[in-house]
């Protein structure tokens, strides 16, 4: 996979296809990966948060999540085959994980949520291995958590939780998770489980899936859509005018 710089942070581009195989054969072969998509929001939140900022660049692969940052990219001269969004990858790596028999463990979400995700994930792949699974509330005691998936046997692991505090907790903890890759998935847990739901095919094809998540949840999202997006594009302007 090739890796560019974009806006000071390295991304890897890659089509969907490329990045399931890397991973699988990257788990077949153990070691660790640590996994990272990123977003608008979050290359924004990259420019004044050097924790957040040092979390992603660590990791192994970074795939562009977002259909902003990939236009964003082209805009700047840089190929970009397509948009690898977390959720779709998701699926894509638990299918993958069925197929060799990977054990996994989710982590993140409300208790009721990551239950949902774990019958969902079951009824979708039935010969799934999922080794464990616990809920997002877990910051009394990250230890104790962090042994129970070291403990699990899981070689994938998926964390759903807002960032910066899922890169940051990753980043911390890499060392002792006890598993072959570990990924990011934000809201992918509310997604599978029905909680909320996935903008049409078209509309994240045209970059409006944050406009539709807007629409569903306009009280908590609106404001940080306005300002990430204001911000991302004048950062854009500022590298374009450079360049």
């Amino acid at each position: 996979m090739k890796r560019i710089e974009f806006l000071g942070s390295p991304m890897d581009v890659a089509t969907m296809e490329e990045t399931v195989s890397y991973i699988e054969q990257r788990v077949s072969a153990g070691g660790f990966l640590q996994h990272v998509v990123v977003n608008v929001a979050k290359l924004v939140n990259m420019q004044k948060d050097p924790q957040l900022a040092e979390s992603v660049k660590s990791c192994d692969v970074i795939n562009i999540d977002g259909m902003g940052v990939v236009w964003g990219a082209r805009l700047l001269g840089h190929r970009v085959p397509q948009r690898v969004a977390g959720v779709d990858l998701f699926h894509n790596l638990l299918a993958m994980s069925e197929r060799n028999n990977f054990p996994i463990f989710l982590l993140g979400a409300t208790d009721d949520v990551v239950k949902k995700t774990v019958a969902k994930s079951h009824e979708l792949y039935p010969n799934l291995n999922i080794a464990g699974f616990n809920d997002g509330y877990f910051w009394d005691d990250e230890e104790a958590l962090v042994d129970k998936i070291a403990q699990s046997g899981a070689k994938l692991l998926f964390v759903a939780i807002t960032s910066p505090k899922k890169e940051n907790f990753i980043n911390k903890w890499q060392d002792k998770l006890g598993v072959d890759f570990v990924m990011g998935v934000g809201g992918t847990f509310d997604v599978v489980a029905g909680k909320v739901n996935r903008a049409p095919l078209w509309m994240q094809n045209s970059g409006l899936e944050w406009f539709y998540r807007v629409l569903q949840e306009p009280r908590r999202m609106w404001k940080r859509y306005l300002v990430t997006n204001s911000k991302f594009a004048w950062l854009l302007l500022k590298e374009k005018l450079g360049s």
